[in-house]
């Protein structure tokens, strides 16, 4: 059997690693942000009986420009978004890529802040298209005068913004954004996937839209829709831009059974947000005990919470691994990550935190199981 190392792969991808966060069989599952909470049964049911519709015309090729979905999602949306400003694909990494494909590519620079969704710079590496990792203020932070100076400087052709930022959970405000358009000489993406669970007095991006064509700003509905399994990912843009993306997806590229789930669960939107206001508290609740337990969380506007002063991260991680519990080691010092999930997943993770003791496991997992480990880092 021969190594990929062997194989004449391009240069650029010679020594890199897929993108991979641990998966484990285990009860509690706070790793990847999804929404633990189980979509409700006559949701479920619609969402069912639209996919076997869908089944009986799937000897054709489903509907290229998929309007009905684009239909439902500008009105999900609203701030006026017009259904042809709409793009849809197979999760928002494949709208990542569309854009990358179109407006990136080689020669062509794309200005990241660090630390930011792992994603970002997998997708440009694939593209081919160079990453230049920008920097943070203080406690991950960005302001409009550290974002804009930088854009300033690097005149990146395209630019990708957190709001809120994975993994750390910082809010980025329309200021910033507004900042980094007006330095910017290319597109400015502003990555909105867990905009849901923002606070609701903070404005989205998409109010920005009117008169700024290359502004684009893209959402998820692996999230708040708990629609992970989907994969639906979206943007909002001007019209011109969606016919830039056209030229680079491939033929018939949202099937005919994703479309149709994708819409059947946007006509029951208030149904699948209602969980967002439970989602948010149990957040707010983790942020509230971390401190309590020697941990320091740092805001969040997202359905996660990044904390520090763990002493030993991957300590901590095998520690609740054993305990059935999965969160997340980014690779950024003494800092973990969890999802906020029901209220019962947040008593569990908060009693068997506490049961590590002040700063977390401090050597190697206790009562492993069998023994076996998963990574922590992605």
């Amino acid at each position: 059997m021969t190594s990929l190392s062997e194989l004449p792969i391009r240069d650029d991808l010679r020594g890199k690693t897929p993108y991979g966060a641990p998966q484990a069989s285990v009860r509690y599952q706070l790793n990847v942000n999804e929404n633990t909470h189980p979509v409700p049964e006559d949701v479920a049911r619609h969402v069912v009986e639209s996919v076997a519709r869908a089944v009986l015309g799937v000897n054709r090729y489903p509907d290229r420009e998929f309007t009905e979905l684009r239909e439902h999602l500008a009105a999900y949306l609203g701030h006026g978004i017009a259904p042809e400003q709409i793009w849809a694909a197979n999760g928002s990494n494949e709208v990542l890529q569309h854009v990358l494909q179109a407006f990136g590519g080689p020669g062509r620079t794309l200005l990241g802040f660090p630390p930011t969704y792992s994603m970002h710079t997998i997708i440009a590496s694939g593209t081919g298209t160079q990453w230049v990792a920008g920097e943070r203020d203080a406690d991950f932070e960005l302001s409009p005068e550290t974002a804009a100076r930088q854009v300033a400087e690097l005149q990146p052709d395209v630019v990708f913004l957190c709001a809120p930022n994975n993994p750390t959970g910082t809010p980025l405000g329309v200021d910033v954004v507004q900042a980094v358009y007006d330095a910017a000489p290319g597109i400015v993406l502003v990555d909105e996937a867990y905009a849901e669970f923002m606070p609701k007095d903070q404005p989205s991006a998409l109010s920005l839209l009117p008169g700024r064509e290359r502004l684009l700003v893209s959402r998820t509905m692996s999230k708040a829709f708990a629609f992970a399994g989907a994969r639906v990912g979206y943007l909002a843009a001007d019209p011109a831009v969606i016919d830039a993306l056209r030229l680079v997806r491939l033929p018939y590229h949202l099937s005919a059974l994703t479309q149709a789930a994708a819409v059947a669960a946007l006509e029951h939107a208030p149904t699948m947000l209602a969980m967002v206001d439970d989602i948010a508290a149990q957040r707010d609740r983790l942020v509230a005990a971390l401190p309590e337990l020697g941990y320091r969380p740092y805001p969040s506007s997202a359905n996660f919470v990044f904390f520090g002063d763990v002493d030993d991260p991957n300590a901590t991680f095998e520690a609740l691994f054993a305990r059935d519990i999965l969160i997340r080691d980014v690779g950024i010092p003494n800092t973990l990550r969890v999802t906020a999930g029901t209220a019962q997943e947040t008593d569990y993770f908060l009693e068997q935190l506490a049961a590590l003791g002040a700063g977390g496991a401090h050597g190697a997992a206790d009562g492993a199981g069998d023994g076996a480990s998963v990574g922590s880092q992605a």
